[in-house]
């Protein structure tokens, strides 16, 4: 799928719920959370048939979001099922890592053999602190059982944030020494509690590489291994087991390059993370839309994705986003 400014479309982010079993500030704070109910949502067999429609016209990878995707009913089923669509090439899920001990070895067997999980401090106090209540034991013991059952690679995704964990740079850093994990670096975006304060707590991507540098030294990657491949800037550490990326959607916007679209569990097909233009889906595949009729929908929003997010404004300031990022998946 080809859109208007010659990017080839073939990756969608899908989020199947809109709860998780933590509150991290700049995701889904307590405070103001309306959560979606049983009829909000999409359906497992209508998400299947929309990501079989779009494998039609060209999508050959799709990754499992939330909120948090293990806490709703029935997920590993639903990964199972997703394995079985002819056409699609890579599967792989988004975690916070707390119920990974228990669902790694199923999610492994039901054929995902690609994880990310959301882990932004080390340390046991800050950690509880930014998601809410969160166990770190619980998170590490998941990321060994996901180890242990075999999956590759093993991406941990970690958001600094100054003045709280930005210090922590270095000790993960040294995971990708230690251990054959991607470690990579996102910025904060302006979504959620941090529209309040963005400006002050804002770590940009050239700051954090000047920082690593120091310590460590980083030898690009160059080209990417498949067309589906990701935004992330990746890098070797010398001499160590694992790799380092950095995504920069603030600072270094990757749009040419952009080739996703994003479903959110109440059935928007959402264009860009970072601007507000979705199409309905929900609505359609709830009034027995046919097929054909899905599909010019999903061509709609290809068509509607813009040349690039418009999260800078041209005096410089930042614009923030409506939606939190629990409700748009990531």
């Amino acid at each position: 799928m080809l859109d208007k400014y010659n990017r080839e479309i073939n990756y969608l982010r899908v989020s199947t719920t809109d709860r998780c079993n933590l509150h991290c500030a700049y995701c889904r704070p307590k405070e103001g959370i309306s959560l979606q109910g049983h009829e909000d949502i999409l359906r497992y067999e209508e998400i299947i048939r929309v990501i079989s429609l779009a494998v039609r016209m060209g999508l050959i990878k799709v990754r499992v979001t939330g909120g948090e995707p293990l806490v709703r009913r029935g997920c590993v089923e639903f990964l199972s099922a997703l394995k079985k669509i002819q056409g699609l090439k890579d599967i792989s899920l988004t975690t916070n890592g707390i119920l990974l001990e228990q669902y790694a070895g199923d999610i492994y067997d039901a054929g995902v053999t690609r994880i990310n999980v959301s882990l932004d401090s080390l340390n046991k106090d800050k950690y509880f602190h930014i998601t809410g209540g969160g166990d770190l034991d619980a998170v590490l013991r998941g990321i060994a059982r996901a180890e242990q059952v075999g999956f590759s690679p093993i991406k941990i995704n970690t958001v600094l944030i100054k003045g709280f964990n930005n210090d922590e740079a270095l000790d993960f850093a040294r995971l990708a020494v230690d251990k054959p994990f991607q470690i990579r670096f996102i910025e904060l975006m302006p979504m959620g509690k941090t529209q309040q304060d963005y400006d002050e707590v804002y770590m940009p991507t050239s700051e954090l590489i000047k920082t690593i540098s120091q310590r460590f030294r980083l030898e690009p990657l160059q080209g990417k291994k498949n067309k589906s491949d990701g935004p992330a800037k990746i890098f070797k550490v010398k001499n160590g087991c694992g790799e380092i990326g950095f995504i920069n959607p603030v600072s270094d916007h990757f749009c040419a390059t952009c080739n996703r679209l994003r479903l959110t569990s109440d059935g928007k097909l959402r264009v860009c993370l970072l601007n507000e233009a979705e199409v309905d889906l929900k609505k359609a595949l709830r009034e027995n839309y046919s097929d054909d009729e899905l599909e010019q929908l999903i061509w709609d929003a290809v068509l509607l994705k813009p040349k690039q997010h418009d999260v800078i404004c041209t005096d410089n300031s930042i614009k923030k986003c409506l939606r939190i990022m629990s409700e748009i998946g990531g």
